[in-house]
């Protein structure tokens, strides 16, 4: 979840926000979208319950690349630079194809960011926004977008907490907001994401049993709805006391390599409890892949591709890109609780018997 930074709360703590750069969307051969190799990506960590939780990390730049020692100490430079700039910057929710949102005063900003640049980072001004009866717009559980907004078809979609979902055109001369309200409950603290492959927008409903989709070419309010039909592992009764104990999670993702479709569902428990606060800790992953009449799969085996979490976005790339630290088959959790990389193949949780 996403809150403004070090501002005081007005709603209650859901989840913990995780703001991820990316490195900025190249296209491939086969027209989807992959990550560039070179530069570093940016990590910001920031807590909506308040303290000092956040951070600020950087992957190291290189790549296998030799660098002499004075431009090592110098490309580090800069990206302690861009870190501090990034972490100061209030009112941020969630990075979004390389952009970062920034919401202020009921204004919903987007910023470039580009750690290559020389000059002042790019912002765009979004109409101030508009609040349907009995909603609220100052709690975002995150901001997706079709392409970058600079691009004239580009559609800014941001979910709020609750059941508003709104639509912007940040390039056209006169652009305004398109409010839905989604009346299910299911879909009320759900993160929204872009499939390039469908061309929609996608919010997957609480339990992952429902997804629901809008066009965004057509003003339609009503999304269309998918039921999914999930085929689960085999699992002992103690594997399964285990996950109905956790807090469950759902991420839509879908493969910028090979366009298919996964949902990862994570199982978090308080691992303890320090100055107040609750730390989650990740008990249990399960990816699923879904195909078109609505099957969910469970899949221990992704190919070589990894898929990266956070509260904002789900990213799933080839395993050689940097936000995937070269390990193919993973699961990356990046959250203002843990970092952790999980390897799908023999999980953990699956090797627990009964006790009994």
């Amino acid at each position: 979840m996403s809150l403004l930074h070090k501002q005081p709360l007005k709603l209650p703590c859901f989840r913990k926000p995780v703001i991820v750069r990316s490195a900025p969307p190249l296209l491939s051969n086969n027209g989807l979208t992959s990550l560039t190799l070179n530069p570093p990506g940016v990590l910001i960590c920031s807590d909506p319950c308040g303290g000092d939780r956040g951070r600020v990390t950087t992957t190291m730049p290189g790549d296998g690349v030799h660098l002499s020692l004075e431009a090592f100490e110098k490309r580090w430079e800069n990206d302690a630079k861009m870190r501090d700039e990034l972490f100061r910057e209030l009112g941020a929710i969630g990075s979004s194809n390389g952009w970062l949102p920034t919401l202020k005063d009921g204004v919903l900003g987007l910023r470039d960011m580009n750690m290559n640049t020389e000059v002042d980072p790019k912002r765009i001004l979004l109409p101030p926004l508009v609040t349907l009866p009995h909603c609220q717009t100052q709690y975002v559980t995150n901001v997706a977008m079709s392409s970058s907004p600079e691009e004239e078809d580009c559609v800014v979609a941001v979910k709020y907490l609750g059941p508003q979902l709104s639509f912007c055109r940040p390039a056209q001369s006169k652009s305004e907001w398109i409010n839905v309200r989604i009346e299910s409950p299911c879909f009320f603290s759900s993160p929204v994401m872009f499939s390039k492959k469908e061309g929609m927008f996608r919010i997957a409903g609480s339990g992952g049993h429902l997804i629901g989709s809008l066009d965004r070419h057509k003003h339609s309010k009503k999304p269309k709805f998918q039921r999914l039909w999930f085929q689960n592992p085999k699992m002992t009764e103690t594997q399964r006391d285990l996950l109905d104990s956790c807090y469950t999670s759902e991420h839509l993702v879908e493969s910028e390599i090979t366009g298919e479709t996964f949902m990862v569902k994570l199982y978090k428990k308080t691992a303890n409890i320090i100055e107040g606060i609750p730390r989650m800790h990740t008990e249990a992953v399960m990816v699923f892949k879904i195909d078109e009449e609505g099957n969910a799969v469970y899949t221990e085996d992704i190919g070589n591709q990894s898929i990266y979490v956070t509260s904002s976005e789900a990213l799933c790339n080839l395993f050689s890109t940097r936000l995937c630290l070269c390990r193919p088959n993973y699961v990356k959790i990046n959250d203002v609780d843990e970092r952790r990389n999980i390897k799908l193949a023999d999980p953990k949780w699956k090797r627990r018997q009964s006790s009994t």
